[in-house]
Protein backbone atom coordinates (compact mmCIF):
# COMPACT_ATOMS: atom_id res chain seq x y z
CA UNK A 1 0.00 0.00 0.00
CA UNK A 2 2.26 2.70 1.19
CA UNK A 3 6.20 2.72 -0.27
CA UNK A 4 9.37 4.85 0.78
CA UNK A 5 12.13 6.49 -1.45
CA UNK A 6 14.54 6.60 0.97
CA UNK A 7 16.61 8.38 -1.88
CA UNK A 8 14.21 10.66 -2.49
CA UNK A 9 14.56 14.15 -0.85
CA UNK A 10 11.27 14.17 -0.23
CA UNK A 11 10.69 13.73 3.78
CA UNK A 12 9.47 10.11 4.53
CA UNK A 13 6.42 11.60 6.70
CA UNK A 14 5.82 13.78 3.85
CA UNK A 15 5.94 11.13 1.06
CA UNK A 16 3.23 8.91 3.22
CA UNK A 17 1.31 12.11 2.96
CA UNK A 18 1.24 12.75 -0.52
CA UNK A 19 0.49 8.57 -0.97
CA UNK A 20 -2.45 8.91 1.22
CA UNK A 21 -3.42 12.08 -1.22
CA UNK A 22 -3.06 10.16 -4.21
CA UNK A 23 -4.53 6.85 -3.02
CA UNK A 24 -7.54 9.07 -1.65
CA UNK A 25 -7.89 10.98 -5.05
CA UNK A 26 -7.61 7.71 -6.72
CA UNK A 27 -10.36 5.88 -5.24
CA UNK A 28 -7.85 3.02 -3.72
CA UNK A 29 -8.75 4.68 -0.50
CA UNK A 30 -12.09 5.62 0.62
CA UNK A 31 -13.68 7.93 3.10
CA UNK A 32 -14.49 6.01 6.26
CA UNK A 33 -11.47 3.71 5.39
CA UNK A 34 -9.03 3.17 8.50
CA UNK A 35 -5.74 4.01 8.77
CA UNK A 36 -2.93 1.68 9.27
CA UNK A 37 -1.95 1.31 12.89
CA UNK A 38 1.40 3.71 13.67
CA UNK A 39 3.54 0.59 15.06
CA UNK A 40 2.47 -1.60 12.17
CA UNK A 41 3.05 0.82 9.55
CA UNK A 42 6.36 1.74 10.82
CA UNK A 43 7.52 -1.54 11.49
CA UNK A 44 6.45 -2.88 7.45
CA UNK A 45 8.37 0.58 6.24
CA UNK A 46 10.73 -0.03 8.42
CA UNK A 47 10.72 3.42 9.85
CA UNK A 48 10.39 5.51 13.18
CA UNK A 49 7.03 5.66 14.41
CA UNK A 50 6.79 8.91 15.35
CA UNK A 51 7.78 9.55 11.72
CA UNK A 52 4.11 7.93 10.72
CA UNK A 53 2.91 10.10 13.78
CA UNK A 54 4.10 12.73 12.05
CA UNK A 55 2.44 12.24 8.82
CA UNK A 56 -1.03 11.45 10.75
CA UNK A 57 -0.67 14.53 12.11
CA UNK A 58 0.36 15.92 8.96
CA UNK A 59 -3.31 14.21 7.50
CA UNK A 60 -5.48 15.23 10.97
CA UNK A 61 -3.90 19.12 10.28
CA UNK A 62 -5.14 19.17 6.83
CA UNK A 63 -8.42 17.76 7.81
CA UNK A 64 -8.48 14.57 6.33
CA UNK A 65 -8.66 12.56 8.83
CA UNK A 66 -9.63 12.01 12.41
CA UNK A 67 -9.02 9.73 15.21
CA UNK A 68 -10.86 7.64 17.71
CA UNK A 69 -9.61 6.72 20.83
CA UNK A 70 -8.84 2.94 21.22
CA UNK A 71 -10.06 2.36 17.44
CA UNK A 72 -7.10 4.19 15.59
CA UNK A 73 -7.44 6.81 12.86
CA UNK A 74 -9.97 6.78 9.72
CA UNK A 75 -10.30 9.24 6.70
CA UNK A 76 -12.76 11.43 7.63
CA UNK A 77 -16.39 11.30 5.70
CA UNK A 78 -15.37 14.55 3.72
CA UNK A 79 -11.84 13.60 3.54
CA UNK A 80 -11.96 14.43 0.00
CA UNK A 81 -13.32 17.94 0.06
CA UNK A 82 -10.82 18.67 2.77
CA UNK A 83 -7.82 17.90 1.03
CA UNK A 84 -9.35 19.90 -1.90
CA UNK A 85 -9.95 23.12 0.30
CA UNK A 86 -6.32 22.52 1.52
CA UNK A 87 -4.94 22.70 -2.19
CA UNK A 88 -6.88 25.72 -3.00
CA UNK A 89 -6.16 27.80 -0.03
CA UNK A 90 -2.17 26.25 0.04
CA UNK A 91 -0.99 24.58 -3.27
CA UNK A 92 -2.67 27.11 -6.07
CA UNK A 93 -1.10 30.73 -4.14
CA UNK A 94 2.47 28.84 -4.21
CA UNK A 95 1.80 28.04 -7.67
CA UNK A 96 0.68 31.58 -8.84
CA UNK A 97 3.81 32.61 -7.05
CA UNK A 98 6.00 30.55 -9.28
CA UNK A 99 4.52 31.47 -12.08
CA UNK A 100 4.71 34.99 -11.76
CA UNK A 101 8.46 34.85 -10.48
CA UNK A 102 9.02 33.29 -14.04
CA UNK A 103 7.22 36.35 -15.53
CA UNK A 104 9.55 38.58 -13.83
CA UNK A 105 12.51 36.87 -14.73
CA UNK A 106 11.71 37.75 -18.52
CA UNK A 107 9.91 34.42 -19.22
CA UNK A 108 6.86 34.54 -22.49
CA UNK A 109 3.72 33.80 -21.77
CA UNK A 110 4.00 31.06 -24.74
CA UNK A 111 7.04 29.69 -22.85
CA UNK A 112 5.76 29.73 -19.15
CA UNK A 113 2.49 27.98 -20.90
CA UNK A 114 5.40 25.18 -22.85
CA UNK A 115 6.91 24.79 -18.94
CA UNK A 116 3.23 23.62 -17.71
CA UNK A 117 2.42 21.79 -20.72
CA UNK A 118 6.00 19.77 -20.20
CA UNK A 119 5.03 18.75 -16.38
CA UNK A 120 1.05 18.07 -17.00
CA UNK A 121 2.57 15.41 -19.33
CA UNK A 122 4.66 14.12 -16.97
CA UNK A 123 3.19 14.06 -14.69
CA UNK A 124 -0.24 13.02 -15.82
CA UNK A 125 0.20 9.46 -16.77
CA UNK A 126 0.50 8.77 -13.11
CA UNK A 127 -2.91 9.65 -12.57
CA UNK A 128 -4.14 7.88 -15.65
CA UNK A 129 -5.97 4.62 -15.91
Amino acid sequence: MFTIDNMSRIPVYEQIVEQTERMLLSGEMKPGDPMPSVRGLAAELGVNPNTIQKAYGELDHRGMTTSVPGRGSFLREDATEQLVAYLNENALPEFKNMLKGMFIAGATKEEVLRFVSQLLDEIAPEFES
